[in-house]
């Protein structure tokens, strides 16, 4: 293991030593909040201490095994000793690996997933219900719920934009990657002579902010407008002025929601949706400019690059990032993101960890 590495892992096993002593002495509990402090940094180091000190007891039998393979009647048993602890240590090292890479706070909140149509007109917006309906069957696949919060829908179908929410453990940590330009290359249904066209959408995968009180708005900020949710006709028509457009003055953001008759809950689910891209781009910002330096190209999630190229002639999806090519499109489609999802992941996991072994 990196040098780096193995004066890290030295370092926090003293650090859990001494946390050791200070939960076990009578005064702790006389600060309460201190005494939480140090019980949630005491958990926090414990896998990795144990892993730690598995490793160390593993070398100390590899040794001792290298040892006996000088005696010629023990010989045998010793070197399968040295295989067997070699190959400990081994899937030691790389569970070390893995606990010493930096968590991501969000991996575990639910998201907003939004989809935008961009640059080529209705054949965007269908590829926007695309994108919508494979997101929607991967979330299935996982046991998820999803919601529409807000849509606007084309004229043959599909979406000029649409936001959803996603309820599911672990649904930022799998769809954390998809933020950024998504390409089709296809022959629209609209089409007569069969000719190729090119076109892009966006999408953004924001988590959820645990309330909206986690973001402040100040007296000011917010400029709240009611109209009348769109429809297509009959007995559904709304006749009130339920749906709710928030405007957050110091950014320029607008949130719109007419999903539900309820002008409460309209405004309550708009509300949510701002907080979570302020949160989101508060985090951005904070990335931006205390590690610019180390963001890799995965991790950055900025919109306008083009991450992803579905060509359906071809029946290939390329991810542009990890110049990973999959000859899998209809099923790609159909929900099964699993490889590229794996891909990205264990890309950012040699990203962070090259740049852990960098750190003195």
């Amino acid at each position: 293991m990196n040098a780096n590495l193995d004066a890290k892992l030295a370092h926090l096993k003293r650090r859990w030593d001494e946390l050791n002593r200070l939960l076990a002495s009578e005064q702790v509990t006389s600060d309460l909040s201190n005494y939480r402090r140090l019980s949630r940094e005491h958990a926090e180091l414990e896998p990795i201490v144990t892993l730690y000190v598995a490793r160390q007891q593993c070398e100390q039998d590899l040794r001792s095994a290298m040892e006996m393979t000088n005696d010629s009647e023990l010989r045998s048993l010793a070197e399968d000793e040295v295989r067997e602890s070699r190959a400990r240590i081994e899937q030691l090292e790389t569970l070390l690996q893995r606990e010493l890479l930096p968590k991501d706070p969000n991996d575990d909140r639910n998201i907003f997933l939004e989809i935008r149509a961009g640059t080529g007109g209705d054949e965007s917006a269908l590829f926007a219900a695309d994108l919508f309906r494979m997101y929607s069957r991967f979330s299935e696949r996982r046991g998820w719920r999803m919601e529409i919060v807000s849509e606007s829908p084309s004229d043959l179908g599909g979406y000029k934009e649409l936001i959803a929410k996603i309820w599911g453990h672990g649904a930022y940590s799998q769809l954390k990657f998809e933020s950024g330009g998504h390409r089709v290359q296809r022959v629209p249904a609209t089409e007569t002579q069969g000719r190729i066209h090119t076109s892009a959408c966006t999408v953004a995968v924001l988590p959820e902010a645990d309330e909206v009180a986690e973001v402040e708005f100040r007296p000011g900020d917010l400029r709240i407008d009611t109209f009348r949710a769109s429809g297509a006709g009959g007995q559904h028509v709304n006749k009130t002025d339920s749906a709710v457009r928030i405007t957050h003055v110091p950014t320029g953001i607008v949130v719109e929601c007419q999903d539900d008759r309820s002008q409460h809950k309209n405004k309550a689910q708009a509300l949510a949706v701002l907080a979570a891209r302020l949160r989101d781009r508060r985090i951005r910002q904070q990335v931006d400019e205390t590690a610019a330096h180390r963001r890799s190209l995965i991790g950055s999630g900025d919109r306008s690059e083009r991450i992803r190229t579905y060509n359906f002639p071809q029946g290939r999806v390329t991810d542009h990032r990890i110049n990973l090519t999959l000859h899998k499109i209809t099923q790609i489609m159909d929900g099964d993101l699993d490889d590229l999802i794996s891909a990205l992941t264990a890309e950012q996991q040699a990203e962070q960890l090259a740049a852990l072994s960098e750190e003195p």
